[in-house]
């Protein structure tokens, strides 16, 4: 077989979920450490589709070694290097995320210096905003510290959907919606790259939590909607947004969750998009009343989780959202995650009121599902407040 039928091979083998025939294929060409570097490149795909962060982490290293100017490696590098919890060069590496093919539509050309985390007094920082609902409530914890480390005024700007709870959460700070005309300023930083110009450890991490804050008058609203429900009550969320590319690894159907149907929780699903119709026929015995259709925008969601007991969710941005209220949060983990989640726990350091279900196996959603009905009966055991 030549090269090119075999990288094709190797391809059809990884598009059709077999990363082990993959590897198995591709060995003998790479024995000894030597070998085209396109077939390096299949073979840290079909290892990292088998969670052999080790050996991927290897062969990225090596890419990159190799050639410096591979923005595409250096990118899958400093995923690989974040999930395995080496932070420092991780956040190094994760800076080469732009000008990529699926990165194009988030990337901003700011005619300014980009922050590297320096003092400077009497300037101006703007940090912004770059990619998910999630990311945002992931890192938006990062802008006082910023604040304190540069001694400069801080203007933070986020899209319009979270505007309204970065007001409320960060008062001190003249906060902008994206697409609008902010003031004049001297550096910027995206969000994502303040933990590169903090110089983020784990140690660092969760930070004071909660640093989002709910609307009073929206609690008020949903403490009057949900009063007299059984409780435990519990949020669900079962499905990303289509358009993510990794939206078909992550997300799940309503029918799917059937063994939590018997556990003694009532269920609110706050789904939107296109699965939130799924709540309409809900698996046999399930207790469930829908919120979604009730659901304006995230102030809402926000409320709602602070007067319910317990979120369940694919990884999606409720998960961030909850863990940024201080929430807790059960979160069901594909078993090659996200970078952010790291590898082989069930507790995550961005949070401290999250468990993670991982999956054992590739594709093994029962086995997370059934683990999270037995720990959910034992839940619904636990004495609780009344919010």
């Amino acid at each position: 077989m030549n090269l090119e039928a075999l990288q094709v091979e190797v391809h059809r083998l990884i598009q059709t979920d077999q990363p082990e025939a993959a590897e198995a294929l591709l060995r003998p060409h790479l024995a000894g450490g030597v070998g085209p570097i396109p077939l390096w490149r299949q073979m840290a795909v079909a290892l990292r589709r088998q969670g052999k962060m080790g050996e991927v982490r290897h062969i990225q290293m090596m890419l990159v070694e190799h050639n410096p100017g591979d923005l595409t490696a250096r990118f899958d590098l400093s995923e690989t290097l974040l999930m395995l919890g080496e932070y420092e060069r991780g956040w190094r590496e994760y800076q080469y995320r732009y000008s990529l093919a699926h990165t194009v539509a988030i990337e901003r050309k700011v005619q300014r210096p980009r922050w590297g985390g320096e003092a400077m007094p009497g300037k101006t920082l703007l940090i912004h905003d770059e990619q998910g609902f999630g990311d945002t409530f992931q890192f938006i914890r990062l802008t006082r510290e910023a604040a304190r480390r540069s001694k400069a005024r801080v203007i933070l700007e986020v899209n319009h959907e979270t505007l309204a709870l970065a007001r409320r959460s960060l008062p001190e700070f003249e906060i902008t919606a994206r697409g609008t005309l902010p003031p004049a300023f001297d550096v910027h930083c995206e969000m994502m790259s303040l933990p590169m110009a903090l110089d983020l450890k784990l140690t660092d991490l969760p930070g004071p939590i909660p640093y989002l804050l709910p609307d009073p008058a929206r609690l008020e609203h949903w403490r009057r909607r949900l009063a007299g429900l059984p409780r435990p009550l519990v949020t669900l969320a079962w499905a990303g947004r289509p358009v993510h590319p990794n939206d078909a690894n992550r997300s799940m159907t309503l029918d799917m969750l059937a063994p939590l149907a018997h556990t003694g929780a009532h269920f609110l699903p706050i789904q939107k998009g296109p699965a939130a119709a799924q709540a309409n026929n809900p698996p046999a015995g399930m207790s469930l009343m829908s919120l979604s259709n009730e659901i304006r925008d995230f102030d809402d969601t926000a409320a709602i989780f602070c007067l319910t007991d317990l979120l369940i969710s694919v990884d999606s941005s409720p998960v961030h959202l909850a863990g940024a209220l201080g929430r807790p949060t059960w979160v069901m983990l594909p078993f090659v995650p996200d970078w952010r989640w790291l590898i082989n726990r069930s507790d995550t350091p961005w949070y401290n009121h999250h468990t993670l279900f991982r999956q054992p196996r590739r594709g093994d959603w029962p086995s997370v599902i059934n683990n999270m009905a037995q720990a959910l009966r034992d839940f619904v055991q636990q004495p609780r407040q009344t919010y």
